[in-house]
């Protein structure tokens, strides 16, 4: 094997030893016996050490979840695939012995100009998961890649290395965010336009990745009748370490998700439904025991890891992962990937839009954990990037959606945690950040707001600005104005553009100012779908503030 293979093994037996130590220990015997039964390759729970199996000796095509790249650095980038003969198998119709998968890295689409490759092993223990990340990259340029087992050869993809520490990236960055998708509620069109159209540094995904929702048969959007009437396993919530496996395989199965995997590299976070609808912590949304959702914790993060292009530090302990990271774009952005559900607190007045309370307002509700709003503090006030931007989940600004008080709040976004929000705008204006540009997703429509110093008094200091994009498929096709666009673009005068539409956000950074076009699709209830610009909008480089493009 490659030596980045011999790395990433010592990596996973050290991870094993960790999580020997960890958090699995306070929680009931059952527990850690459920963990230790899917352990990491050699350790407890380790069925076996077999042989490497040659990809020779598969009676099928084993690339049919397709191929992703991730976590761009100047010099590296996250490489992923997974084997499955048949995805919508538990085992994915694999024998329990790790394969062997050889990768190649190129600068032409035709691999005559090879940079670098090796061979790893796809673990069962993993799902036969392929995470490799090749280094002593070129910052700043476009590679070609694929995998190989036996006679089977992958799909090429497309990745791109992020630009030199000091450059100053005249030629400007390139995102785009999505959120949501669902996969019963509608076609994935909107990344089918993004991939065939659109040329970004990477994608930015902003949580509900998958939804852990048992799945209708005979009410999906997608119309599973005949032959594609799903496996009776989809129509029950996913809550098993195979639950959440299937679940993946059934999305990554998508085409329109394979190309966009497969055309850019992809920056992810999760939000709730990658677990549970609005779970917090170790609180589920039904209260379970604590012991007994850290156990289904633990397997939604280790399938999480297992399908995305994640580097190691992302590797789960447990019922743990650490999820933030930073990411730096030459001198021109520093992206701080956040993480707002594993640490938060629990939503002090139920879900859903609420009436504040005393209870949501108290002092030490968190929504980031301190260490984790400690780490963003230190971040930007070591920042030395133009723009300073945070993809998360869930929206910072406050949105009030009636015209009349008095005014319920979203109690899982950040209105129902201002305690945090007021910390996270103090650490802004502390730490001297002047532009700073907030990702968001979660609420399945397009939304541009200004950041206030006083959300009170709309001629207080704007600190920074937020972009929310739409979802996929979630909630259907959507329309232009929902029932409530009135009430929120005359009770919030920091909203600059709502629109109800599935899409996606492209942005675009430059050393002058960072825009906004707000893309979307015709509809997503039926395969196909144009794609359009509903709006677009700038803020000026140390002139926080949006306007219209």
């Amino acid at each position: 094997m490659t030596r980045i293979s011999e790395e990433f093994s010592d990596h996973l037996r050290s991870a094993a030893r960790s999580l020997a130590r960890r958090r699995f220990v306070t929680v009931t015997g059952a527990a850690a016996a459920l963990a230790f039964s899917v352990g990491l390759p050699g350790t407890a729970g380790t069925a076996h050490a077999a042989a490497p199996l040659d990809g020779a000796a598969l009676d099928g095509d084993p690339f049919s979840l397709g191929i992703a790249s991730g976590d761009p650095l100047p010099d590296s980038v996250v490489l992923w695939t997974r084997l499955a003969l048949d995805p919508y198998a538990a085992d994915s119709g694999l024998p329990p012995e790790p394969v062997a998968v050889r990768w190649e890295l190129a600068r032409d689409r035709h691999f005559r100009r090879t940079v670098d490759g090796g061979t790893v092993l796809a673990h069962p223990e993993f799902h036969h998961a392929v995470h490799v990340e090749p280094r002593r990259l070129a910052p700043g340029t476009d590679y070609y890649y694929r995998f190989r087992a036996g006679p089977w050869t992958s799909a090429t993809g497309r990745t791109r290395t992020a630009p030199a520490p000091h450059d100053r990236v005249g030629r400007g960055l390139r995102f785009a965010l999505a959120s949501c998708q669902r996969y019963d509620q509608g076609y994935y069109t909107a990344y089918r336009h993004l991939a065939a159209e659109e040329d970004l540094d990477a994608v930015v995904h902003l949580g509900d990745y998958l939804y852990e929702y048992a799945i209708n048969a005979a009410a999906g959007a997608r119309g599973y009748t005949g032959d594609r009437q799903l496996p009776a396993h989809y129509q029950r919530e996913t809550v098993t370490l195979d639950d959440y496996r299937l679940r993946y395989s059934l999305y990554h199965a998508d085409p329109d998700l394979q190309a966009a995997h497969a055309a850019h590299p992809w920056i992810v976070t999760w939000d709730d439904h990658e677990v549970d609808n609005n779970y917090a912590a170790a609180v589920s949304q039904d209260e379970d025991p604590e012991a007994e959702f850290l156990v289904r914790r633990a397997a939604a993060y280790r399938a999480y890891y297992e399908n995305l292009p994640l580097r190691r530090p992302q590797l789960p302990e447990g019922p743990d992962l650490r999820l933030y990271r930073r990411l730096h774009f030459g001198r021109l952005a520093q992206l701080d990937v956040l993480d707002t559900r594993q640490y938060r607190a629990d939503q002090a007045n139920g879900d859903g839009w609420k009436l504040p309370t005393e209870a949501s307002a108290a002092p030490g509700r968190h929504l980031l954990g301190a260490a984790q709003e400690r780490w963003l503090a230190d971040g930007w006030r070591a920042s030395r990037a133009l723009w300073n931007v945070v993809p998360q989940q869930i929206v910072v600004s406050r949105r009030r959606n009636q015209l009349a008080e008095p005014w319920p709040l979203a109690m899982d976004a950040w209105d129902g945690y201002p305690w945090a929000r007021e910390r996270l705008l103090r650490s802004v204006r502390e730490s001297g950040v002047r532009n700073l540009v907030v990702f968001t997703g979660d609420v399945h429509v397009h939304h541009a707001f200004d950041i206030k110093e006083d959300f009170d008094d709309p001629a207080s200091r704007t600190l920074g600005v937020e972009l929310v994009t739409t979802s996929i498929s979630s909630g259907g096709n959507g329309a232009r104005r929902p029932a409530n666009w009135e009430a929120m673009m005359t009770v919030n005068p920091h909203l600059r553009f709502y629109d109800g539409r599935r899409g996606y956000v492209l942005v675009s950074l430059d050393e002058q100012r960072v825009r906004a076009d707000y893309r979307v699709v015709s509809g997503v209830t039926e395969p196909g779908g144009t794609v359009s610009t509903a709006g677009s909008f700038v803020s000026r480089a140390g002139e926080p503030g949006l306007s219209p493009a």
